[in-house]
């Protein structure tokens, strides 16, 4: 590079393609989640790649969303997400137990070009991975759940809406993202579970989804130790270190007056979350049982999952009744510690329903590698819950799309390593047991 005199002594002449100062002057902030170059300045940056915000760049994993997460929100909120019950071993086995299976690639099949896209319900999704229900997604960015929701839709997958959202399910609706679905409870009040399926089939919800594993609130013992509660109130040991989640506090600081279960304020006559929150544990009805879902199946005529399912009987007893999807779950270890991992659990109920109805996984997906393995094991697809949360809290919207396409990306380059071409393709022959 040429020099030129300063004082005597040779100094690199100043390049305006590479100089960081430049890079100062010659660019701007962006609204959302980056810098951009000033129009009247761009051309000295002809050469240069596309920048990325700083979180994008150190989000290079799902592990890594989860570990910016853990950076950018409060302990108690993300513990929330993040916790599971009592001793977490429920929590931990459902990703250890990925580790049990291998693939067995077959490279020189051929794989130049791989097609991620499969059918659910008559619905054509560009990608095998759902996003499951998950409570107060609007406690990690403002408007939470219809953010994840376009999402969801932009790329081309399903959206299922919690009970326990802060919105009521009429406003996800109205946010347009299809296809969408409803996650349901059986009430001690079943017209209120009624209540729910009819709004959910008035709103056009494409699917209902009965989780059958939270009739009792399981020991999230994280929570306690944090003394977390809803809505969230922080100690002054809380609040001095709020400085450190500047961020989060400053784009909740209106929101968290706001929250509240907005499914619920209706039925129950009130709006304030804490009493909403004291209430609900009461509603569920422990004594659940299969009369119950055949009741929804009477009130609800479109396609109906079961979630929470682990046991082959219970699933050819769903089978019988008339239910038109299994999803294997153990609510990601929030619920029943000790209980079998879902992947674990999967091989079983798929043989038990002999590829009459769809079944889905849900709980430690957290590579794309798994998705292949739970489609290897019988799965139709895989639900992802805490992995879009961690995206939501880190960049709102962007973030969820970005954790989808990290997904996306991940699948795409296991298929190419392994030879697939196709989601038909992946069947039990690519797995080896340990």
């Amino acid at each position: 590079m040429p020099h030129v005199k300063a004082f005597g002594k040779p100094r690199k002449r100043y390049n305006p393609r590479t100089s960081p100062i430049c890079a100062l002057i010659c660019l701007k902030k962006g609204k959302d989640d980056g810098w951009t170059l000033r129009p009247k300045r761009a051309k000295h940056f002809e050469a240069m790649s596309e920048l990325v915000p700083a979180w994008r760049r150190r989000t290079f994993s799902i592990a890594a969303l989860r570990r910016e997460a853990q950076r950018v929100l409060p302990r108690p909120i993300f513990d929330f997400a993040d916790g599971g019950a009592e001793d977490e071993r429920t929590l931990d086995r459902n990703e250890a137990a990925f580790s049990e299976l291998s693939l067995v690639p077959r490279p020189l099949r051929g794989s130049a070009e791989r097609d991620l896209s499969v059918e659910l319900f008559g619905k054509s999704l560009r990608l095998p991975v759902l996003i499951g229900p998950t409570g107060l997604a609007g406690l990690f960015w403002p408007g939470g759940e219809c953010a994840t929701a376009r999402a969801a839709s932009a790329a081309g997958t399903i959206y299922c809406a919690s009970h326990a959202s802060v919105v009521p399910l009429e406003t996800i609706a109205a946010c347009g993202a299809s296809p969408r679905w409803m996650q349901v409870f059986v009430y001690r009040d079943r017209g209120f579970t009624r209540d729910f399926a009819e709004r959910a089939a008035a709103a056009e919800f494409d699917a209902l989804v009965l989780t059958i594993d939270n009739q009792l609130t399981g020991n999230r013992e994280r929570d306690l130790r944090n003394g977390f509660t809803i809505p969230p109130r922080f100690g002054p040991i809380a609040l001095a270190g709020m400085a450190l989640k500047f961020g989060w506090f400053i784009r909740m600081r209106h929101e968290l007056r706001r929250i509240t279960f907005g499914n619920y304020v209706d039925r129950l006559g009130a709006s304030d979350i804490g009493t909403i929150a004291q209430r609900m544990p009461s509603l569920l009805d422990p004594s659940l049982s299969w009369r119950d879902v055949d009741a929804l199946r009477n009130w609800w005529r479109g396609p109906l999952l079961l979630k929470g399912v682990l046991h082959p009987e219970d699933a050819k007893e769903a089978l019988a009744r008339g239910v038109d999807g299994i999803i294997v779950s153990n609510h990601g270890g929030r619920q029943l510690d000790g209980a079998v991992a879902s992947v674990a659990a999967l091989p079983a109920v798929v043989e038990a329903v002999a590829g009459r109805i769809p079944v889905l996984l849900d709980g430690g997906i957290r590579r794309g590698a798994d998705v292949i393995i739970a489609l290897a094991l019988g799965a139709r697809a895989c639900l992802i819950g805490r992995p879009h949360l961690w995206g939501l809290a880190v960049a709102g919207e962007v973030g969820v799309t970005h954790a989808l396409d990290l997904f996306r990306r991940e699948i795409d380059r296991v298929m190419g390593l392994c030879g697939i071409t196709r989601i038909a393709e992946i069947g039990p022959d690519l797995l080896m047991r340990r």
